[in-house]
């Protein structure tokens, strides 16, 4: 009899807490995406509790991996924060904002635009495509072999695109007979800058990246749309990545040497809006361009800082090294 009563004693007890487990977790409501913080909050392993073990606080204006809000009207949410013991950590909603959905990908759950900036390593690409005629062209003196090129700014999702485009247009651009395409009206000063910034004006890429990707950018024309893809490949041209490749040509950097770059020159966690393209395998990686994750209005005078401490993290980070190609080989 004892032994019937201690289960029937237990059985209730048992169940109780399991009820309450499961309703801990019901509660909460699953995310995905980011969190890009504000300010330097406190992260807790619970909300109800003040206890911070390893006094972990947040770094402002770094993208932080977004698990969960606590409920569907959320007064947290819940992080993984690299590093810290327990890596889940609660913060109240106000210390940041979120972007919804893996970068690369899906819109900002703010409504803001998202965008894929894309730099091209122009000596690699014109090793996969010599007969281009930038490629012709290309020389070890020219403003190509030591710098980032323009390849696209980029609407996100992927499958944005050809926005109000005929489809006679669309069919010549899916069959990359870009000179076939009708020319893009742009100003002389844009114009100008473009023909340095991307190489592949020659073969009339820029007609391909305006019907292809810019008639989706929201209210871009042709002069403002290139003009900021412009101003950004400036500022990456301007900063520690493009010194770091300058400064490795024909040797080997890797996409940790890559992302230590894009965090000294715009901020914390900017290395993780980065992925970085090769060609080749194992020793014979060469690197071919870097897609950077944005995320906000790229046409009001973007800060390519900004742009990317808004975003989301990248995919991931791409291929582990490769080789900076040095023009004309």
């Amino acid at each position: 009899m004892g032994w019937i009563m201690r289960t029937t004693f237990f059985a209730p007890a048992f169940l109780f807490s399991t009820l309450v487990a499961a309703g801990a977790a019901r509660a909460e409501v699953q995310m995905s995406g980011s969190f890009v913080a504000k300010e330097a909050c406190a992260a807790t392993p619970s909300i109800h509790s003040s206890a911070n073990p390893g006094d972990v606080s947040l770094e402002a204006s770094r993208a932080y991996k977004l698990l969960a809000k606590n409920k569907d009207e959320a007064s947290h949410y819940l992080i993984e924060v690299p590093g810290a013991e327990p890596a889940r950590r609660w913060v109240p909603v106000d210390c940041g904002d979120v972007s919804a959905g893996s970068g690369g990908g899906q819109a900002a759950s703010s409504g803001k635009d998202v965008y894929l900036f894309v730099a091209s390593w122009e000596p690699a690409f014109c090793k996969t495509k010599p007969n281009k005629v930038e490629c012709q062209k290309e020389t070890a003196d020219g403003f190509d072999a030591t710098h980032f090129s323009l390849h696209g700014l980029w609407p996100q999702p992927r499958n944005r695109q050809f926005c109000g485009v005929s489809s006679n247009i669309k069919a010549i651009a899916e069959n990359e007979s870009f000179d076939e395409l009708p020319p893009v009206a742009l100003s002389a000063k844009v114009r100008n800058a473009l023909d340095v910034a991307m190489p592949g004006t020659g073969s009339a890429l820029e007609r391909h990246e305006w019907y292809r990707h810019g008639t989706c950018a929201r209210g871009a024309t042709p002069d403002s749309y290139f003009a900021a893809a412009i101003g950004l490949l400036t500022q990456l041209n301007d900063s520690k990545v493009r010194e770091l490749f300058a400064n490795n040509i024909g040797g080997e950097v890797t996409g940790a040497q890559i992302q230590e770059a894009m965090n000294q020159s715009f901020g914390p966690g900017a290395g993780d809006r980065v992925q970085v393209n090769c060609y080749g395998h194992g020793s014979g990686r060469v690197i071919t361009q870097l897609e950077i994750d944005l995320t906000g209005d790229v046409l009001d005078n973007p800060s390519l800082s900004q742009l990317v401490a808004s975003a989301a993290p990248a995919r991931d980070s791409g291929c582990p090294s490769g080789v900076v190609q040095q023009a004309g080989r």
